[in-house]
Parts: C-alpha cells; structure tokens; sequence
C-alpha cells in the first residue's frame, strides 16, 4: 500500500474507531445503569430476556467501546483493538438474528450496519493498518 493510502486507511480506521466506540460506549451505558422499564421504551425485547443478559449485554459493549480506543491510543496491548471490534462484530450479528427471529425488522437497520463498521474496523486493523505498524513495532 502507498504510503498515502495507508494513511488514509489509518484515517477511516481512527475515524470508524472513535464513533463505533462513542455508540457502544452510550448504548452499554445506558444499559448497565438505566432501568429495564426506561429502557423498554426505545428496546422493548429488554422485557423478555432476564435482566442479567442485559446487564451481560451492556458490560460487552462498554468493554468493547474502550478496547477500540484505548489499546491503540495508548499503545498498550494494540492487538486488543481487533480484537474489540472482532466481539462487538459477534454481538451485533448475534443481536441481528435474534431480531430477525422475532420480526424486528426495523431494529436490523441499526444492528447489521453496526456489525459491518465493525467488521471493516478487525479487518482494516488485522490486515492492512495494524496499530502495531504505526507504533513501529
């Protein structure tokens, strides 16, 4: 890759990065400290699931939102930012099917984009703009 092009993937990557982490980082927020009735209104499944998976949910996207910023940031274990946006691609493809399942179709166009920006993110970041080449190690 040139090394213009390289830096404009590390760009889109730090770009992607910062809102994927700001997203996650309010959605887990709010559910690891709203309750599940304030929280039923914008998600209504948050009743029919118990409440520790939840709170599971919401501690899965905080941890995921601080290992795309903090890792490469600070230099510090880089190989956890990939690896970040490997789990929350999981999460949300998980959270596709489970709205496919129950016919929550509108809550796909949120889910799958999400899992897509994330899944560019671990392949940006494990095959072409390694935080680690940056660091210069």
């Amino acid at each position: 890759m040139t090394p213009v092009r390289d830096r404009s993937l590390h760009a889109v990557l730090w770009f992607g990065q910062l809102v994927m982490a700001a997203v996650f980082g309010f959605s887990g927020y709010e559910k690891l400290t709203r309750p599940i009735a304030t929280l039923a209104g914008p998600m209504p499944w948050v009743i029919d699931v118990p409440p520790m998976v939840v709170t599971f949910i919401g501690a899965c996207e905080t941890a995921g939102a601080i290992g795309l910023v903090l890792p490469a940031l600070t230099g510090i274990q880089p190989g956890l930012t990939p690896l970040a946006a490997v789990g929350l691609t999981a999460l949300m493809s998980l959270a596709s099917i489970f709205h496919f399942g129950r016919g929550e179709f509108g809550s796909l166009l949120v889910t799958v984009p999400l899992a897509l920006a994330c899944a560019f993110i671990a392949w940006g970041r494990l095959t072409h703009a390694s935080i680690r080449d940056r660091l210069g190690g």
